[in-house]
């Protein structure tokens, strides 16, 4: 009895993370939308401060 119980929370454990996981991934698509549709033409910003990479020809 007390493996099933335990085997029962579990499984109700895992669909709660994957409908959050699912929820999360809607809301994050719906909002990336608006802001496109708000903001059409914003560059994505850099998430580091180095320099662009040269070619090997610019050496």
């Amino acid at each position: 009895m007390l493996l099933r119980e335990a085997g029962a929370i579990l499984i109700l454990m895992i669909i709660v993370v994957a409908v959050g996981n699912l929820w999360f991934h809607f809301v994050e698509s719906i909002l990336n939308k608006i802001r496109n549709l708000i903001f059409p033409h914003r560059e994505p910003s850099t998430w580091h401060l180095l320099p662009p990479e040269e070619d090997e020809k610019g050496h």
